[in-house]
């Protein structure tokens, strides 16, 4: 008998279209290493349009949650923010239907992995706050949006001991990551702290009171450390004990 691996609903990005791009209309968009971090990890990966209505009939069909990254923002307003940083970059349609699938998810208690713009999301749905621009906050910060190829790690985190993350990443408690990113979670809200970068920039976070409410702020679909697809492991293996 086959075993049953776990549907993991993974977000979608959306592109205005253009004559230089993949169609001249709109079109959603993923990259690979998404997908095949958690078939490899042992789940169903399913992609997820941007339907913000339909977020609970979707979430109804899935075991798990994977909120991806993108080259966008979350707007401002949601964490109680007026002014905007000319560097922010908004997808509101996007971040409408992340919220309705994150609040579905949670809803029914399945796990939830955030990455980069996800984790980011996660902190504002647990009150948090984000800093909007890393170099005008930090000017001494490391170079989180890296000049080397994304597939390539650029700096450490530091495992913060005693979190669900340092249980899951077989005992490394500094892992070498990827970074593309300019903003930060400045505040975790409700939500703990488990991982951060030498120049105190939140590199990961979790809630305690969720069995699997994870987000990290590098890039770990492309297995950069052993540590990253020992997070997939745990994500999944976590979405197929749902029920």
């Amino acid at each position: 008998m086959v075993s049953q691996r776990p549907v993991i609903g993974i977000t979608l990005d959306l592109e205005e279209g253009g004559a230089q791009q993949y169609s001249r209309f709109s079109w959603c968009a993923l990259r690979e290493n998404y997908l095949s971090a958690v078939a490899t990890a042992g789940g169903l990966p399913v992609a997820l349009p941007l339907f913000p209505q339909l977020g609970a009939d979707y979430m109804a069909h899935m075991d798990g949650l994977l909120i991806t990254g993108g080259a966008f923002d979350i707007d401002p307003a949601l964490y109680g923010e007026t002014a905007q940083h000319p560097s922010v970059t908004l997808r509101p349609r996007r971040t409408r239907a992340e919220s309705a699938y994150l609040a579905a998810g949670l809803e029914r208690g399945i796990p939830i992995l955030g990455i980069c713009g996800g984790m980011q999301l996660m902190a504002v749905a647990m009150g948090g706050t984000l800093v909007q621009h890393i170099p005008d906050e930090n000017p001494t910060a490391l170079p989180h949006e890296q000049p080397n190829p994304r597939n390539e790690a650029s700096h450490a985190v530091d495992i913060v001991p005693d979190t669900r993350l340092a249980g899951l990443v077989d005992g490394r408690m500094r892992i070498a990551v990827n970074s593309a990113h300019h903003q930060a979670v400045r505040t975790p809200g409700r939500g703990r702290i488990n991982a951060m970068a030498e120049d105190g920039i939140i590199e990961g976070i979790e809630d305690p009171a969720h069995r699997f409410f994870l987000g990290v702020q590098w890039h770990p679909e492309f297995g950069i450390d052993p540590a990253d697809r020992a997070l997939f492991r745990a994500f999944v293996k976590a979405a197929g004990e749902q029920g």
